[in-house]
């Protein structure tokens, strides 16, 4: 099957949603899927406001339908609720074709972190961009009610899972330091909704680092000139940083999953966090990590934790799983079908129940 991915975050962004889309392409592939990917490459962009890394493609709907009529899909999937986003959404509403979405992370909230904005209003747009989608795919329960709760259907809202690379993300060598023990590890998008903050002014014996970039770290970095900041690392580079930490402390409250998660568990870094969504959905009540309201609490519990616990709780999820459980949500037609008489034609496909 060919399988249009539209996304309007790719590569040269280091987030979640990336990782999650290459692997998941990766995934599909493996299983003899041919898979194109509608990304901001090639078009004209201006940086977010905000958030300049994040580019947002300037006027693409001429282009979006150029793109989709050569790659003929035979299923589309629409990633982000950005410009590209919204372009295939139409196009795909103007000519009867069916699509599925996802909802990545938790729009509403980073957008009021950042400018003020009522929640309800951006909800208000999630139902707008949403609604006419034949699924939406969150990452977990927690994420599934959220929507709900603001108004979207229980039939279309469904669980897509997330994974790790476990060849990658491993018990193994550690990257070199000279700071003191125990170290204590952040890694993510330095911005002010993943409140790195409440971790680099905790009390805590030992070292800390942080690593990923963003539009806080300027800030940070003066702030708190005694933390060891590392910028982006390669996932080789990353899996000795988690084997060299002795927890990964995760401070964010609004991450709808939080790969690095799983990532440093996988390395056998245990997990300090707020028992909150992400966190809660990925430790459970395992022996993983430690969740607590009071995060130095968690940092210090978790310093106690086996590593071999935490390799074992991370071994649960992988990327054929979920990549799998996206493929049963896809809403598969004849390619080209918006060219004939009568519009769509479904492609029968072997399904499962959505899971709710």
């Amino acid at each position: 099957m060919r399988i249009l991915i539209v996304t309007d975050a790719w590569e040269p962004q280091v987030n979640g949603v990336v990782r999650t889309l290459r692997s998941t392409r990766r995934e599909l592939e493996r299983m003899g899927h041919e898979v194109g990917l509608l990304t901001p490459t090639g078009f004209r962009s201006v940086p977010c406001p905000t958030y300049p890394d994040i580019r947002l493609s300037l006027l693409p709907g001429r282009q979006v339908r150029r793109r989709i009529r050569e790659f003929a899909p035979q299923a589309i999937h629409i990633a982000t609720e950005g410009p590209l986003g919204i372009a295939a959404r139409a196009y795909a509403l103007r000519h009867g074709l069916a699509y599925t979405t996802a909802y990545h992370t938790r729009f509403p909230e980073y957008v009021q972190a950042r400018t003020g904005l009522p929640l309800a209003v951006t909800y208000r747009f999630l139902r707008w961009f949403h609604g006419r989608a034949e699924a939406v795919m969150v990452p977990t329960q927690v994420v599934r009610r959220d929507l709900l709760a603001n108004g979207f259907s229980p039939s279309r809202v469904v669980l897509w899972s997330r994974g790790v690379d476990l060849d990658v993300f491993k018990p193994g060598p550690e990257m070199p330091h000279d700071l003191e023990k125990p170290i204590f590890l952040c890694v993510g998008r330095v911005a002010v909704e993943k409140n790195i903050e409440a971790f680099l002014r905790l009390d805590l014996p030992g070292s800390k680092w942080v690593a990923g970039e963003g539009p806080a770290l300027a800030k940070l970095k003066a702030q708190f000139p005694e933390i060891r900041f590392t910028g982006v690392l390669g996932q080789a580079e990353l899996a000795t940083l988690y084997n060299a930490a002795d927890v990964f402390v995760f401070p964010s409250r609004t991450d709808t999953f939080g790969l690095v998660l799983l990532e440093a568990l996988a390395c056998g870094c245990p997990v300090a966090a707020y028992p909150v969504t992400g966190p809660v959905d990925v430790i459970g009540d395992s022996p993983a990590g430690a969740l607590d309201e009071d995060l130095r609490t968690a940092a210090l519990r978790a310093l106690t934790l086996d590593r071999a616990a935490a390799r074992r709780h991370a071994e649960r999820f992988s990327w054929e799983a979920c990549t799998k459980q996206f493929l049963s949500y896809l809403h598969p037609f004849d390619p080209g079908c918006e060219d004939k008489p009568g519009g769509p034609v479904p492609v029968p496909v072997a399904r499962r129940p959505s899971a709710r």
